[in-house]
């Protein structure tokens, strides 16, 4: 007998096809830079599981772990959001009421 086959192709995508849950890294370091720090952290760590997971067969927890890093990335866009708005709002406020220094003292 003469083995002179190819080796079948391996499947498509790991795990017998599935691919990794979206991991939001990119989202996650975004919300960190530019809105709220802390929950953009908890954001980025829950991103680093996502592969990692995945990578060891725990489906369900990749996909856990994805679904959180979404969740903290959105929560700390809208944090961000909302303390720039109050920001402004209050810049606004003190600049209408004349709270600003002035110097039109005399001498």
């Amino acid at each position: 007998m003469t083995y002179n086959a190819p080796p079948p192709p391996p499947p498509s995508g790991a795990y017998g096809g599935s691919t990794p849950p979206p991991n939001n890294l990119v989202w996650a370091i975004l919300t960190t830079l530019f809105c709220c720090l802390p929950l953009g952290v908890v954001s980025i760590v829950y991103a680093a599981q996502v592969n990692g997971k995945f990578a060891a067969g725990d489906v369900a927890g990749a996909q856990e772990s994805s679904r959180k890093a979404k969740q903290w990335a959105i929560w700390s866009a809208v944090v961000g959001v909302v303390v720039l708005v109050l920001y402004i709002a209050f810049i606004v406020i003190v600049a209408a009421s004349g709270g600003g220094s002035s110097s039109s003292t005399s001498l």
